[in-house]
């Protein structure tokens, strides 16, 4: 379950206040997979971090009873001048993970990620593709109850993304996914309900299917 109380999330700009969520209450069912819709500038990476507990309001609460990954996308919040091995050193701390822990999952990590010698280079060195392949090793190597998921599933030659869509279908078997997409059939492929943002509201609907309807409903008015 996630739960948002009156919850008000802003920018400022220079011609004042970007709302992304404005005075919003709802509740969210635990043990679905959520995906969330809107349209370009909406704030659905925004959303799906304050979801996640990754970004805060500006006011009001957000609860749930489950814990989160971080973000999944081409570029994730590593150290830049750090290698992959000691970011994930770092990560495995955070976590409380032990030494044997931590050994097991550099080298989950390094296998999945198929980098090379570049594992222990510094990670400025790194292609967007090189850290997306990281950060979704890493993801994959700890357990969730929801994974958060932005844009971009896997990155990568074809045989390197049917290995990543594997393990991620392993993965979500034993857990949840909040999932921002703008493949449509992405979503409705992997999601159970959906979540759709418009002018600081959320909407929800407890099916896919009817999330995309109103989503497409949404495009035909404003186009």
């Amino acid at each position: 379950m996630i739960k948002l109380e009156n919850v008000t999330k802003y920018f400022k700009t220079g011609k004042g206040r970007k709302y992304i969520l404005r005075d919003v209450s709802i509740e969210l069912p635990g043990g679905k997979n959520i995906g969330i819709l809107g349209r370009n500038g909406a704030g659905k990476s925004t959303t799906l971090r304050m979801l996640g507990g990754i970004e805060f309001p500006n006011s009001g609460r957000i609860s749930a009873d489950g814990t989160f990954s971080w973000p999944m996308a081409q570029s994730a919040g590593f150290i830049p001048n750090m290698s992959a091995k000691d970011n994930i050193k770092f990560v495995c701390r955070i976590h409380d993970k032990n030494e044997e822990e931590t050994r097991a999952i550099i080298e989950s990590v390094r296998a999945f990620a198929e980098i090379g010698d570049y594992f222990d280079m510094p990670m400025r060195t790194y292609s967007s593709g090189m850290k997306g392949r990281v950060n979704f090793g890493l993801s994959l190597a700890f357990d969730f109850d929801y994974l958060l998921i932005d844009e971009t599933l896997a990155t990568g030659d074809a045989v390197f993304k049917e290995k990543a869509k594997r393990a991620l279908d392993e993965k979500i078997s034993r857990c949840n996914i909040l999932l921002v997409n703008h493949g449509l059939k992405v979503l409705q492929d992997m999601c159970d309900v959906g979540l759709m943002l418009h002018n600081g509201q959320l909407y929800y609907f407890d099916s896919i299917d009817e999330a995309i309807r109103e989503y497409r409903k949404l495009n035909e008015k404003v186009a």
